[in-house]
């Protein structure tokens, strides 16, 4: 089997198992929250078009902040036009308002991993590659992503990617 293969069935076989991660919100709750917060998905989509008020990035800047003039004057940086963790949450429950819920899941995974540092998440992706790691350097990953960083999702996925690794004998050797 060819490494290409083996690593699209193992990715696969995590993909299927986080449909059931733990945080992921079943539709009928899902679509609960977003009534809560007042999104309409039929209404509110795209949100920088029709909910713009809403959107913040990470230093607080609105969407109507970032203009060419800020952007070339220095005052817009590139941390304010980089995408907020809330932002990429709203978008979830508007996915999952219309039923497109591993998108929404993806969606949760990706303001998870807005808290943690470029160069450390290129450090995961690279610790994560067939034979790269150790059962107990994954296992670590993963405890330093739920505990330093509160991503408890993509926690949950190292350590399905540590099991199927086990399973499938693609770990370095200890």
């Amino acid at each position: 089997m060819s490494q290409e293969k083996m690593l699209e069935d193992i990715i696969r076989e995590v993909l299927k198992s986080m449909s059931q991660a733990p945080g992921a919100a079943a539709p009928a709750q899902t679509a609960q929250a977003v009534a809560t917060k007042g999104l309409k998905p039929d209404q509110d989509y795209p949100l920088s078009a029709k909910r713009p008020e809403l959107i913040k990035t990470p230093t607080g800047k609105t969407l109507s902040d970032i203009t060419l003039e800020k952007v070339l004057s220095g005052d817009v940086v590139p941390k304010d036009v980089s995408i907020a963790p809330e932002t990429l949450r709203m978008q979830a429950e508007i996915a999952d308002g219309v039923g497109r819920t591993q998108f929404a899941n993806n969606l949760r995974r990706a303001a998870e991993l807005t808290a943690i540092p470029d160069a450390r998440i290129l450090e995961i992706y690279n610790a994560l590659r067939p034979y790269r790691s150790t059962k107990q350097e994954l296992l670590a990953i993963a405890e330093e992503m739920e505990t330093k960083y509160n991503a408890k999702i993509n926690a949950a996925f190292v350590i399905e990617a540590a099991e199927v690794y086990e399973r499938r004998n693609r770990l370095r050797a200890e």
